[in-house]
């Protein structure tokens, strides 16, 4: 095996110039193999789960893109990579399925790099299982070092057969490289990575490690270059964005964030995710409240709504709890949409439990709610725990929560026919060519007639019609 070691003594140490002068490197070698194409090589990096994971991967295709591949969708390119998801062990599955089937593809083509990166890739012993049976991956890395593409690329292309790097820990983080945005006028900004909690059934604190955030003006210098190139809404993206700050050597809040992002000329709006209800301070409140640029939309996740699978989940806050905050988000932000994600299932849960949880939807009444059947995840404490739940109890209760939120939610739709909102057009309506389909700032669609060149304008639309989870609208004046 050929591996030019020289080349290593000339990088840069501080980053991100080492990266810079590796996409310079590997632009050299592409371009010369595209020399002798009629058509150049192409990369198509494909983001599974997560928004983080989405962001990630649009800096996978921003990096690529730089140094010389054409970027596509479709696996049939010269190089894939994949930014996994491993929150459920039946994803991991799913992903060994799809390299199988990029395997055949490489016996066809041998030149093509196959990768896989995320948060997969850090679960224990994975990194020997691609060693063992899956030699033809060439690239494997993991969450912390996403942003070295261009240098494992390179090694990759000057001789090592198989590039694995995963790393145990970060205490940094790299950012201003090049990024591929799949939306013109909509973006995410990571304002912080990792977890703390350690919820009882989540692998993400093990495959993301513990939180890190980038420091405020890095922050809101991303969001003033995002505007400069157009983009009018952004998502600032973290695994539990309410604990941002922590660790800095200048202490910030979250809600001292969101009003220096506020200040940025050129963003009109601005959402976010995760929060976390014990995390959620009088002062994010009152923030969201006062800021006008802030959706009028919250994901405020509950879990259960019993106060002994709480505590077993490791929540560290009471149905009571959720409660109080829920009554005065709601009293401070008149209309919000609150949205949440729901287990059922979760180890000893019993039908008092799971009526507690109905009781909580019952009077928060949620716009929508991502709703699952607990399954156990190998790596976390939950997955021992001896009293699992019968599959035929699971699926009633969760039968029955997905039916009444369906319900609640198309009520709540209902209430909005007749007044008017804000929608960011993202689409041509796919069912009507003389549509497009807006977001409004609650987070529901709409579509009403319009063309094309409506995409990323912001219009004022009078709500006609409602479709259970949508709305029909017409523009107005």
């Amino acid at each position: 095996m050929y591996f030019d070691q020289k080349a290593f003594a000339d990088p840069p140490y501080e980053e991100p110039a080492r990266q810079n002068f590796f996409i310079e490197k590997c632009r050299s070698i592409i371009e010369e193999r595209n020399s002798g194409r009629s058509l150049p090589l192409t990369a198509c990096p494909r983001a599974f789960g997560c928004q983080m994971n989405a962001r990630d991967t649009e800096k996978l295709a921003g990096i690529l893109q730089a140094v010389g591949f054409n970027i596509v969708d479709d696996d049939g390119a010269d190089l894939v990579i994949y930014d996994t998801c491993t929150v459920r062990e039946n994803a991991d599955e799913r992903v060994f399925g799809r390299l199988g089937f990029l395997n055949n593809m490489k016996k066809h083509n041998p030149d093509k790099i196959i990768g896989v990166c995320g948060c997969m890739t850090q679960t224990p012993g994975m990194a020997e299982r691609f060693r063992s049976r899956y030699r033809f991956v060439d690239l494997v890395f993991g969450t912390y070092n996403v942003y070295k593409l261009a240098e494992l690329l390179y090694r990759r292309l000057t001789g090592e057969s198989q590039v694995i790097e995963i790393w145990d820990k970060a205490d940094f983080i790299v950012e201003d490289l090049p990024v591929k945005r799949e939306y013109s006028y909509k973006s995410g900004v990571n304002i912080m990575y990792g977890c703390n909690n350690f919820c009882s059934y989540c692998i993400v604190p093990y495959v993301r490690g513990r939180e890190r955030s980038r420091r405020p003006e890095e922050i809101v210098e991303e969001v003033k270059r995002l505007a400069a190139d157009g983009v009018r809404e952004i998502m600032l993206l973290g695994q539990n964005v309410n604990s941002y700050g922590r660790g800095l050597d200048r202490p910030c809040s979250f809600a001292e964030l969101l009003y220096k992002v506020s200040e940025v000329d050129g963003i009109d709006r601005i959402r976010f995710m995760t929060s976390h209800p014990k995390d959620l301070s009088d002062e994010l409140i009152e923030a969201i409240a006062s800021i006008e640029k802030i959706c009028r939309h919250l994901h405020l996740p509950l879990q259960s709504g019993s106060d002994r699978m709480l505590e077993r989940m490791n929540r560290r806050y009471t149905k009571e709890g959720y409660l109080d905050l829920a009554a005065r988000i709601k009293k401070a932000v008149p209309g919000i949409s609150l949205t949440t994600d729901i287990i059922v299932g979760f180890p000893g849960e019993t039908e008092e439990d799971f009526e507690h949880t109905m009781d909580v939807v019952e009077q928060v009444r949620y716009q929508s709610a991502f709703t699952f059947q607990y399954s156990p995840r190998t790596g976390t404490p939950a997955a021992a725990f001896p009293d699992q739940v019968p599959h035929q109890d699971v699926q009633r209760r969760f039968d029955r929560l997905l039916r009444r939120v369906q319900e609640i939610s198309a009520q709540l739709t209902e209430e909005g026919v007749g007044k008017r909102g804000l929608a960011l057009v993202e689409t041509v309506s796919e069912k009507n060519p003389g549509c497009v389909t807006g977001r409004l700032g609650n987070n529901l669609m709409v579509h009403f007639p319009g063309d094309e060149s409506m995409i990323g304008g912001i219009y004022d639309v009078m709500l006609t019609e409602a479709k259970g989870f949508y709305y029909m609208g017409r523009l107005e004046k």
